[in-house]
């Protein structure tokens, strides 16, 4: 099986970037998408051979936002994290298959002087419960734009980035914890000392230099690490400040 996760931000403006072409290129079983920024119920791309998926932010327009398209018709929807929360955010979909889980979202962003770390923190922790839940049912598959790089060598600049979100001591002990609770970051666990990354800032020609963070991830239950083939990241693919990343394991 192939997954496909991509924070595409903004659906509309990839739509005008060769972002159909990518699609049908990646050729995926499943593929999410995080950040489409779309405010209304009208989705602007629906491809053949896919049931989708997705939810909005309800509060803010266009802000946040998840889909998912899938070849192989779900067991249960569900959006959201434990009795739907987050769901007015529009950051997390899950979808049960015969043998998993797969749980797309879009972490929250702690923000300029951190001043969502609180709200980041409260969201890790429910996260955490809400996927030991599923995992103690059956495996999960959890993806999406995760905004933490977890290791000095998850970004090109450490040492000038410890206080700024994404990289703080606190989002990237969050991280940990979650390994440490029975899952694996698939990119990690087959490359231990690979660096490649998964976003961009648009400022400074931060791509075009490769002064990039690695903050877009396949995790996956521990129970499926005999069933992992490869994890992927797409460096190549344009038309987001992130690219793709690829899941491709035998479940």
């Amino acid at each position: 099986m192939k997954i496909v996760s991509f924070n595409v931000n903004g659906l509309r403006a990839i739509l005008d970037k060769n972002f159909k072409e990518t699609f049908t290129n990646l050729n995926a079983d499943i593929f999410s998408l995080n950040e489409t920024k779309l405010s209304t119920d009208d989705f602007p791309f629906k491809p053949d051979g896919y049931e989708m998926y997705f939810t909005n932010s309800k509060i803010k327009k266009g802000y946040s936002g998840v889909a998912i398209f899938t070849k192989t018709t779900p067991i249960s929807i569900h959006y959201g994290l434990k009795n739907n929360i987050y769901d007015d955010e529009g950051r997390v979909i899950t979808l049960e298959f015969k043998n998993f889980y797969y749980v797309a979202c879009y972490v929250p962003n702690s923000g300029e002087n951190l001043k969502r770390l609180d709200f980041r923190m409260k969201f890790e922790d429910d996260l955490i419960e809400y996927l030991n839940e599923l995992n103690q049912i059956k495996p999960i598959i959890y993806a999406g734009d995760l905004n933490v790089a977890h290791n000095e060598i998850d970004l090109k600049n450490p040492k000038t980035n410890t206080k700024n979100a994404g990289f703080t001591i606190e989002e990237r002990t969050k991280f940990t914890n979650l390994l440490n609770n029975g899952y694996i970051d698939t990119f990690r666990y087959l490359y231990p000392n690979k660096i490649e990354y998964s976003w961009w800032s648009y400022r400074f020609k931060a791509r075009e230099k490769n002064a990039g963070w690695r903050i877009d991830y396949f995790v996956i239950s521990n129970s499926l690490k005999d069933k992992l083939i490869d994890s992927i990241i797409h460096t190549e693919i344009k038309g987001s400040d992130h690219c793709p990343i690829e899941l491709i394991i035998n479940i």
